[in-house]
């Protein structure tokens, strides 16, 4: 089954693209695509926004992370035009905005690293790194950034 039936199979769809910035939501290096950090957009196109821990629960942020790799996701399509050139999910970093004492980081970007792996299998395992920011732009609960290789 290709990642879009797949997608459409869980009931989700890739948001619109998004940028905020002078920058571009992706670039190529050789076989690597480099993704720039995505926000978690909801589908009315604001944001989960939001200290993890305090304004925001464990549940509602690892819910965050999987908006955030969908996003992710709309980005490396614009680069690659289609996910089913996708090799492996080589790295995932994730930002969690987080509340002082909040330690938890891993399981809110559990929520992307889990839609990852059930959209390309045993592709979507990935080296990761899951850190806590006192403050993330826009007041955004989680961001988070991907390395790609594709075919």
């Amino acid at each position: 089954m290709t990642v879009a039936g797949r997608l459409r199979e869980m009931g989700l769809e890739l948001p619109p693209p998004f940028s905020a910035g002078n920058y571009v939501s992706a670039v190529t290096a050789g076989d690597l695509v480099f993704v720039s950090g995505s926000g978690p957009q909801l589908p009315d196109g604001g944001f989960v926004t939001g200290k993890v821990g305090a304004d925001v629960d464990v549940d509602q942020a690892e819910e965050a992370a999987r908006l955030c790799a969908l996003a992710s996701l709309t980005a490396l399509q614009g680069e690659i035009g289609d996910l089913d050139r996708v090799g492996p999910i080589v790295k995932l970093l994730g930002f969690v905005n987080s509340a002082p004492g909040f330690n938890q980081q891993p399981a809110v970007i559990d929520g992307a690293s889990k839609l990852l792996i059930s959209l390309f299998g045993d592709r979507g395992r990935h080296a990761r790194s899951a850190v806590g920011m006192a403050e993330l732009p826009f007041n955004i609960a989680v961001e988070v950034e991907m390395v790609v290789q594709v075919a």
